[in-house]
């Protein structure tokens, strides 16, 4: 059974999924805006939440859509103003799903993500979802991961 992680981190804690599902044995591609977000934490969270509140698809840099040869797809994604990512916003626009077993790992400060929860149910209706509470600063949240 093929597997892959496909994913955006802006502050790590997609990075720290992703090692841990490639020990696994997951493929790991990572997705990257055309544009890079503001530097500064303060304008990140400004920019990336009202887009992300908007549910703006973010152009992606060199994004290969084509998932056909996996069985199992997670996707991570950071929650920004309670929801999905500006680019995992464009993956779930571009890629098709259909036929796969999708989890969907979301990473937040605060560990719940309702709205975003709302996308995914749009998106991918029979998706599984996992939530972990910033694993890059709590790495034993990682642990939840045996759930994929």
């Amino acid at each position: 059974m093929s597997k892959l992680f496909l994913y955006y981190s802006l502050s790590g804690n997609g990075d720290a999924v992703a090692a841990c599902l490639k020990e696994k044995g997951y493929e790991i591609r990572k997705v990257e805006p055309s544009k890079l977000p503001p530097k500064k934490f303060f304008f990140q969270i400004l920019q990336c939440g009202f887009n992300a509140g908007r549910r703006y698809c973010e152009p992606l840099k060199d994004y290969n859509a084509d998932v056909s040869a996996f069985d199992t797809v997670v996707i991570g994604s950071p929650v920004w103003n309670g929801r999905l990512s500006c680019p995992i916003n464009t993956v779930l626009k571009t890629t098709d799903l259909k036929g796969k077993q999708v989890t969907f790992v979301l990473y937040s400060g605060s560990g719940e993500a309702k709205k975003a929860e709302e996308q995914i149910r749009v998106a991918v209706p029979d998706a599984a979802i996992i939530h972990l509470k910033e694993p890059k600063k709590n790495p034993e949240t990682l642990g939840r991961l045996s759930e994929v």
